[in-house]
């Protein structure tokens, strides 16, 4: 039956093509939707040139934005917050300084710049500004290698410094180009992980202070740290470690409370700080520094002395200080914004994650010039601050305001307070951070989500924080790469009394129909996945015919390709569109396209693959192309049963 004949007896909506686009045009709109998927310019249009400016300014300092609607009931909100999260600021600053090999108060100077910067720049409500264990531990690895913190502490004070900047410097340039998504590389599964190693590392490193020990290793994995501490059994101070351990059951049955009860989160809030004031009282009662407890002691008063002339940007070890910057700028950029977004899904408010990085680099950047390391958004903290009633960003001015008031006149009040005390707060906040149940979940719903969580954590235990992100990223990579080379494919069946088709697999009562094929492409088809593509298809069809010849099924006709998520091609798709037809051509099979979309369809024409299969060949759905598949076989089949009979009349005349 010829394809004209077939046109007047069954018609179908042809698949158009969309009209051409000059290539400039088609360059900026897929930069825009690329880079401005939001679509930040939208409120500038028809807008004058003044209120285009005010809108500019408001974009990149949201204070202004929200400012002039701030009212003096929120701020009673903000006041209490931030007076709680202060609370929580000036021990963990101290405590995580200590595990960066920093001077004490370095933590407490990071816990007042750069909270001012990001209240200005920040789009999220809720995010709590302060430095954070893992980026601490990441400067102390990396940059311990070079130089010795106790050795130089002059030279390892300026690389931290110069490390800070280019930390903020990375993070505003990917907030500036807008390529924020690279965040979105590190997926769950690969944070959590990691984040459990980091902890589980720290917690290790902790033992240090809870022992009383005065040497131990720069190494931070496992067998390191545990062999340092067996080898100095003769050195323990059962002194620090009563103490320590006591602080500790404290700190982790003031959370259980807490969490047993919500009203009275307050308490968990106060404990770190709680737990400050009582160790340094104990201290300075029984004199217990000159018996083996060792203390912070001399903090020196004031707020943060400028610090830009101690970037040390012609040092030997810059390339170091810019590695560690990148490698902690990109961690500490990840755990902000996820924390920051966790957050405004609960209130039901949108941050920008391009704002952030801004906001972030910006405050880092103003930090590494007043003598602050490297900061971002913790969730502990910021916890804290959300459930003491939070409602704007003032509450970190507020939190800011508090520690400066400690640097000018409490820091003498430190002196005597306990390094074990420091440890078992942070070894506190640690166990916070490993979350078993994410893991047993991600074993329930993806297996490969929990062995790159495995091994994300295996990596950072067992070898170094470096190599556990290394090894996590390269994971997550790799299941990217999976997904795009090796993309799902599947056959499709006729569902009982509906035009609907499903995966066979999937559903049971989906039926095929006899003498088509449909497969359905799950993916785009690009280069990396178009040889197994072929393979696959070729392999559909094999299995299809080798079925069909134990059965008295009608034999395979027609190949349809369902390609309803086939979002674009290349060229390297269309070549082998073209090698499945000619083997369905050599099979004596029809191919037929249903449901592409139009970028698919410009390419397909472009390439003349359209006059190589036919118009008449491309359906709108999967649906129509049966239909017409159905239609030729019984059409063919009653003219030759037709010829049959004519041929056997004329025999028996």
């Amino acid at each position: 039956m010829g394809n004209a004949d077939f046109d007047d007896q069954y018609s179908h909506q042809k698949v158009e093509i969309p009209p051409p686009k000059p290539f400039l045009k088609t360059l900026k709109s897929c930069m825009k939707e690329t880079l401005f998927p939001d679509d930040p310019f939208r409120k500038f249009k028809n807008q004058s040139l003044t209120k285009k400016l005010a809108l500019g300014l408001q974009y990149f300092v949201p204070i202004l934005d929200w400012a002039p609607r701030y009212t003096f009931q929120l701020f009673k909100a903000d006041f209490i917050a931030g007076i709680t999260i202060a609370s929580l600021a000036v021990p963990q600053g101290i405590s995580y300084a200590g595990l960066a090999n920093l001077p004490p108060v370095i933590g407490l100077y990071s816990s007042f710049v750069p909270p001012m910067i990001y209240a200005m720049l920040g789009s999220s409500k809720h995010l709590a500004i302060g430095n954070v264990a893992v980026p601490s531990l990441l400067i102390s690895a990396m940059l311990g290698r070079v130089v010795n913190p106790h050795d130089n502490p002059k030279l390892y004070l300026q690389l931290v410094f110069t490390t800070t900047f280019f930390a903020g410097v990375f993070q505003a340039s990917l907030g500036l180009l807008r390529l924020g998504f690279i965040v979105d590389f590190l997926s769950h599964a690969t944070i959590l992980g990691f984040m459990a190693g980091a902890a589980t590392v720290v917690c290790l490193q902790q033992l240090k202070g809870i022992l009383g020990l005065v040497h131990f290793t720069h190494e931070t994995d496992i067998v390191s740290v545990m062999r340092s501490i067996f080898s100095q059994l003769h050195q323990w101070r059962w002194e620090s470690g009563v103490l320590g351990c006591c602080f500790l059951f404290f700190l982790l049955l003031t959370r259980y409370f807490s969490k047993k009860k919500p009203a009275f989160f307050w308490i968990s809030c106060m404990a770190p700080l709680t737990s400050v004031i009582l160790g340094s009282v104990l201290v300075y009662f029984t004199h217990a520094e000159k018996n083996g407890v060792q203390v912070i002691g001399h903090l020196k008063k004031g707020i943060n002395p400028p610090s830009y002339s101690e970037l040390a940007f012609s040092s030997q070890y810059l390339t170091t200080a810019i590695k560690t910057g990148i490698v902690t700028g990109v961690i500490a950029m990840a755990e902000g914004i996820a924390v920051g977004r966790s957050f405004a899904i609960v209130e039901n408010y949108h941050i920008d994650g391009n704002k952030e990085m801004i906001a972030f680099g910006m405050m880092n950047i103003a930090g590494s010039c007043t003598s602050c390391y490297l900061t971002t958004g913790p969730f502990s903290r910021t916890a804290v601050n959300f459930n003491a009633g939070c409602k704007t960003a003032v509450s970190n001015i507020v939190m800011a305001t508090a520690v400066m008031i400690t640097l000018l006149l409490l820091t003498p009040l430190f002196h005597y307070t306990p390094l074990v005390v420091l440890s078992s707060i942070i070894i506190s906040a640690m166990l916070g951070i490993i979350d078993y149940n994410a893991a047993i979940h991600l074993w329930k719903v993806d297996k490969y989500d929990f062995l790159v969580c495995v091994s994300s954590f295996i990596g950072v235990v067992f070898g170094s924080v470096e190599v556990g992100l290394i090894v996590a990223v390269a994971m997550s990579l790799l299941r990217i790469l999976l997904f795009v080379a090796r993309p799902k494919t599947f056959v499709l069946g006729k569902i009982p009394n509906s035009m609907t088709y499903r995966n066979t697999e999937q559903y049971s009562a989906a039926s095929s129909v006899p003498g088509v094929l449909v497969i359905h492409i799950d993916a785009p088809i690009y280069f990396a996945n178009a040889s197994y593509l072929r393979e696959r298809i070729t392999r559909w069809i094999d299995e299809e015919e080798e079925k069909q010849r134990t059965s008295t099924e009608i034999e395979l006709q027609y190949v349809i390709l369902d390609m309803s998520a086939v979002g674009n091609i290349d060229t390297s798709g269309i070549s082998m569109l073209e090698e499945v037809k000619r083997n369905a051509d050599r099979r004596c099979l029809k191919l037929l396209l249903a449901n592409p979309g139009g970028e698919v369809m410009k390419k397909l024409d472009k390439s003349n693959f359209i006059d190589t299969i036919g118009k008449e060949w491309i359906y709108l759905t999967v649906g129509e192309a049966v239909n017409a598949c159905n239609y030729i076989l019984h059409t063919c089949k009653f003219q030759s049963k037709r010829i049959e009979s004519s041929t056997i009349l004329d025999d028996n005349v």
